[in-house]
């Protein structure tokens, strides 16, 4: 019977720290009590009992070991979520301030007749010839829109309702002036311009550099932008239709 009590003997030429013993094929009793998984002599038709353990980690030891680099290759291959970039905000801050400076103009010329501005009562009559009822309050209407929305864009607050304001107003300006022609003077080509700046405000936010950052709208663009977007829809198919 082999044991590992013996490490001098030696038979055929090989000491018992070889890998097989030579008392007999099959023979033996296994003697590993230091917590090693023995293998089964009969599948090599030898005794495996007088296998050296002097080296072997144990079974249990195994088991507490660390992961290895390779277990935690996907922990480290994790990709950074997308955040803002300095280039996003100071582009849709040059947005804001370029749409938003030429609406306030707009509506300093009509409420107030500055910069060569028709003020209120030249407004509302160029309203009353283009065929619109209730000229007079649907120019206090456009021009404080263009005015309070122009102002609300360069400061970055209320945005996505002040978009809206001025993507209102574009839309009317198409419906009016477009006939069949696109490029400017005679066509619409500017007013298409101001109408895809608004719309892109609209859905993109007012960026960081703003009043609004961090607001519910701000943080929630897409849904503000939708709701926002129905409101000045509705309010142009007003205009449309009831004040024409």
């Amino acid at each position: 019977m082999a044991t590992h009590d013996d490490r001098s003997r030696t038979s055929g030429g090989y000491s018992d720290d070889g890998f097989y013993s030579t008392s007999g094929a099959g023979g033996g009793v296994h003697h590993f009590d230091d917590g090693t998984r023995p293998i089964d002599g009969g599948a090599f038709g030898k005794d495996t009992s007088a296998f050296d353990t002097t080296g072997y980690t144990p079974i249990a030891d195994l088991d507490d070991k660390p992961a290895s680099h390779h277990d935690t290759f996907e922990d480290d291959d994790e990709r950074k979520p997308f955040g803002w970039t300095a280039g996003a905000d100071i582009g849709l801050l040059v947005l804001r301030l370029a749409l938003g400076g030429a609406f306030v103009v707009h509506g300093l010329q009509k409420v107030f007749g500055l910069f060569g501005g028709p003020g209120i009562d030249g407004f509302a009559q160029y309203l009353q010839n283009a065929g619109f009822r209730e000229a007079r309050i649907l120019a206090w209407v456009t021009g404080v829109t263009e005015l309070g929305g122009g102002a609300l864009l360069v400061l970055g607050l209320f945005t996505p309702l002040a978009a809206a304001g001025v993507l209102g107003v574009m839309a009317n300006v198409i419906a009016l002036k477009y006939r069949g022609g696109f490029f400017a003077p005679n066509g619409v080509e500017l007013e298409v311009a101001y109408a895809a700046m608004a719309f892109a405000a609209l859905f993109a936010g007012p960026g960081r550099a703003a009043l609004d950052y961090n607001r519910s709208w701000f943080r929630h663009p897409l849904v503000s932008g939708f709701l926002c977007l129905v409101i000045a829809a509705g309010a142009t198919a007003a205009t449309l239709y009831v004040f024409r």
